[in-house]
């Protein structure tokens, strides 16, 4: 029998799609080779409380995931970068991470917008960043944790739960929704998205090919986008370095363009009162290590100005 390669994914319908978008892309590069989706339930799919932070936050939806690359019962693992640690456990790598998808957040509404929403109208999200960010604009506004897969949400929205909700707009693009709510994109100047929103990451162990197989291993690695790695590896430089903790509110977002890479971040206390913002842009060049090197310098900037107290505090 031909070997496949064994493709792990969370079983939500996002997860699946964007599993299946890996899979087509590997069909395409090397048409000969067979892959195999193998859906695997989390920890954080299996939970239904407000709160991820609460009970070990976004590495419950990596952890199963990576058992079963360890395991070798499947040869890599397709992830939302957003979900991944800073820094990756001993034994594994990112094999991959391929071009990126809109990195905005999304509002969704009946009709209005941020602006126009009426004074107390409840917004849902479960991310601090989201709310705070929110807040700061629209401090009026009653805002509602919200958990559950992209559709959960839509139905919560759509049954008048919600005024409005805050989704990525990767994933929205990547499902291919065509039925949504009127839909308004959030500026990232005010909304600084999350390290890695709008990226995939490629995993698989350290000491293994992918698939056990070169042409496998060569397949997997087309897929690498040598721009959003730049990018990607700046966020997560800044995230590791930082020292956030799963609950931190924080956005980071790395643009390289036009020769530069230009960083920006901006995190809360734990109570959302208090906020601290920065940026910086190196020339870019071609080199990973340069983009987390900028990454780094960013986080140590924000240190040397009480960035460790200000996360670390909700006072």
């Amino acid at each position: 029998m031909a070997p496949r390669l064994r493709i792990g994914s969370r079983p939500s319908r996002l997860a699946l799609a964007q599993a299946q978008i890996v899979n087509d892309a590997i069909q395409r590069i090397a048409p000969g080779l067979t892959c195999e989706i193998v859906a695997i339930k989390t920890t954080g799919d299996k939970l239904t409380t407000p709160s991820l932070a609460a009970v070990g936050g976004k590495g419950l939806f990596v952890r199963e995931l990576e058992q079963a690359l360890a395991a070798g019962r499947i040869d890599i693992a397709v992830h939302s970068m957003k979900d991944m640690p800073a820094r990756l456990a001993a034994g594994f790598r990112l094999i991959a991470i391929p071009q990126r998808e809109d990195t905005a957040d999304v509002l969704l509404t009946g009709g209005p917008g941020l602006l126009d929403l009426p004074r107390g109208a409840r917004l849902g999200t479960s991310s601090l960043r989201r709310r705070f960010e929110s807040a700061r604009i629209r401090p009026d506004l009653d805002y509602q944790p919200l958990r559950g897969n992209i559709d959960t949400r839509l139905a919560k929205l759509r049954a008048g739960e919600f005024d409005a909700i805050i989704l990525a707009a990767a994933g929205l693009n990547r499902l291919g929704q065509s039925d949504l709510p009127t839909r308004h994109p959030l500026p990232e100047e005010d909304f600084i998205p999350a390290g890695g929103q709008g990226s995939l990451a490629i995993e698989a162990t350290s000491d293994n090919l992918a698939g056990g197989s070169a042409e496998f291993e060569r397949a997997v690695a087309a897929m690498e986008d040598l721009h959003a790695r730049i990018e990607v590896s700046a966020e997560r430089a800044f995230l590791a370095e930082i020292g956030a903790s799963c609950a931190s509110p924080i956005g980071v977002r790395a643009t390289a363009e036009g020769g530069r890479l230009a960083i920006r971040a901006l995190l809360f206390s734990l109570d959302g009162t208090r906020s601290m913002t920065d940026s910086l842009g190196v020339p870019m060049g071609s080199d990973v290590a340069n983009a987390e090197k900028a990454g780094t310098e960013l986080a140590r900037r924000m240190l040397a100005h009480g960035a460790a107290e200000l996360i670390g505090d909700g006072k």
